[in-house]
């Protein structure tokens, strides 16, 4: 899955360079008029092409995975048994879904960063406050633009844990936490529901534009590190519930 992600930015990258033409202000995802003039915005453009669905999706694969496919493959009883703890095993679990939001957010940036220096050239940056800074100062922002990103996955990453107590079938597990991802991206969309925007787990997932200006404003970080704390508490905790009480029988 990491290697279907990073294959995002070099896609991108090479529809660019074959083209007979560059796109034009405003044409195609944010950024991409500005990669044949700095290979570093394909990092940029990748994830903003991949926040949508790929990420979502791919976090939904392996936040569901977590306890439903151990019970799907009948190895679950034998991991409490060893002893391992219901509590640990939990914290583990959710642990290694955490570090695959990292991952995930990680390989679409260093995909794109590699691939655009291989095809196009790289120089200062223009941030979008119209300051510009150098190349080691774009590649500390882009690695903060994927930090952002993969905090951003942790809510969904929680609401799968917490999915894939609930049964012994993976594949269900992955596919109600995809499903939710789009949903509320759906309602966060809708102008009739902003009263419900702020407090959806997707609202910040766009929001790492200010970490493109100079000076850098934490307060979307900030805003978004809550509402995903929220989520990492609630959904962790149902999981806890539901889990320290299930009669494990695979």
């Amino acid at each position: 899955m990491l290697a279907a992600l990073a294959a995002v930015p070099v896609l991108i990258a090479l529809a660019v360079r074959l083209s007979s033409r560059d796109p034009g202000p405003g044409q195609g995802p944010p950024f991409l008029d500005r990669v044949s003039q700095n290979g570093l915005f394909i990092a940029l453009t990748g994830m903003v092409v991949s926040i949508p669905l790929f990420l979502p999706l791919t976090v939904s694969v392996a936040a569901g995975d977590t306890i439903a496919g151990e019970a799907g493959h009948g190895t679950l009883r034998y991991l409490l048994a060893a002893p391992a703890g219901r509590i640990r095993l939990l914290a583990v679990k959710y642990a290694a879904a955490v570090v695959f939001c990292l991952a995930a957010a990680l390989s679409v940036a260093t995909a794109g960063v590699l691939i655009g220096s291989a095809l196009f050239d790289v120089g200062p940056i223009t941030l979008l406050s119209g300051d510009t800074i150098s190349v080691g100062e774009s590649l500390l922002r882009l690695f903060l633009v994927a930090c952002y990103v993969g905090l951003s996955l942790l809510g969904l990453a929680a609401i799968g844990l917490f999915i894939s107590t609930l049964t012994e079938v993976p594949v269900g597990a992955m596919a109600a936490t995809a499903v939710l991802a789009v949903v509320s991206q759906i309602l966060d969309n809708l102008p009739q529901l902003e009263w419900l925007h702020p407090w959806l787990f997707s609202h910040h997932w766009l929001g790492f534009a200010d970490l493109l200006r100079q000076p850098i404003s934490w307060d979307s970080f900030a805003a978004n590190g809550l509402l995903q704390g929220g989520y990492i508490v609630v959904f962790c905790a149902l999981a806890y519930s539901r889990f320290a009480t299930k009669d494990v029988l695979s």
